[in-house]
Order: structure tokens, then C-alpha cells, then sequence
């Protein structure tokens, strides 16, 4: 692939609280969210069903007024990459050698009750692996967790089968 055709995306800042405990990551935001400035926003990704669903809220409800209600419920949201080139929408076409990862630890210093660390697909959790990680001050409090992707491309799952294992971020409040 030409790097040409290859796009450098920045992706959102965080959405969190001080009193977070739980953190969310997704690997970096498609190009409907990247457009709309709103974690998955494309209208077949499942995140947004299945929170509504864990914590008794309408799915369409505005963005505006979605996020407060994860983040009463102790929910930080974020992805792995800060910046990196990729065509399309797919994790796949992440461009490895310019993946440049969020501050993490400043996320951990400034959100100190985060326990649980939830990836939504395996690339976030293999890029958090290689990327943030090693540079992590040490910190045996954390537990990770990779949980199936609710992106419409993971689609060996369906909705209720993916409802059912996000389902243990609930246990984990």
C-alpha cells in the first residue's frame, strides 16, 4: 500500500472523570467518528446498544447526552492511538511504524480509581501491548480484559452474544 494513499488521523481526547474506574479503549476511531467527532458513531457499531442496555438508558439519545450517563456510571472512554496513519476505517490498516499512543500514565495519575481496563477488540489490547506498556510506571492495581469489538466488522458475534460478555464491566463497578 502507498503511504500516499494513507491518511495521518488524530484521534479524540478522553472521556473521563477523576472518579472513574473503569477505563474503556477502543484502537482508534473509524472515519464516521472521526467525522462526527463522537465515539462509534457508526450507526451499526454496538457500543452505544449495549451500554443503554447494561445501564437503563435510550441508545438514541443525543451524543451529548450519552456520555454523562457512562460516565456516572464510574466509565472512562478513550483509544490506544493518539495519532497514526491509516486508509478507511479499518484497525487492520493501521500503519504500525506510525502508531503514536495517548499519555497514559498522566490518564492514570489524573483518574488514580481506574481498576479495570477494557479493550474493545483485540487490536486495541495488542496495541496497548506493544505501544503503552512498556512505558507504564509498574501498577499491580490495573486488570485488563479484552472484550469482543462491538465494530459492525467483527460480525462472527452477534449483538446478544457480544451484549453477554460486555456485560462483566457492570460486575467490575
Amino acid at each position: 500500500m502507498n503511504d500516499n494513499n494513507q491518511k495521518l488521523l488524530e484521534g479524540f481526547n478522553c472521556i473521563a472523570r477523576a472518579d472513574a474506574r473503569i477505563l474503556i479503549l477502543g484502537s482508534m476511531p473509524g472515519q464516521i467518528s472521526l467525522t462526527k467527532e463522537q465515539y462509534y458513531a457508526h450507526p451499526r457499531n454496538s457500543f452505544w446498544r449495549i451500554m443503554a442496555e447494561m445501564f437503563g438508558f435510550n441508545p438514541e439519545l443525543p451524543y451529548e447526552k450519552r456520555l454523562p450517563l457512562i460516565q456516572q456510571q464510574g466509565i472512562a472512554l478513550w483509544d490506544v492511538v493518539h495519532r497514526c496513519k491509516r486508509k478507511g476505517s479499518l484497525d487492520a490498516d493501521i500503519k504500525q511504524q506510525t502508531v503514536e499512543a495517548n499519555n497514559f500514565q498522566q490518564l492514570f495519575n489524573d483518574c488514580p480509581d481506574i481498576h479495570h481496563v477494557f479493550f474493545n477488540g483485540q487490536k486495541a489490547a495488542s496495541l496497548y501491548k506493544t505501544h503503552v506498556l512498556p512505558g507504564l510506571e509498574p501498577n499491580t492495581s490495573l486488570h485488563y480484559q479484552t472484550l469482543p469489538s462491538t465494530s459492525p466488522a467483527h460480525a462472527s458475534l452477534g449483538h446478544d452474544q457480544k451484549y453477554q460478555q460486555w456485560l462483566c464491566i457492570k460486575e467490575r463497578l
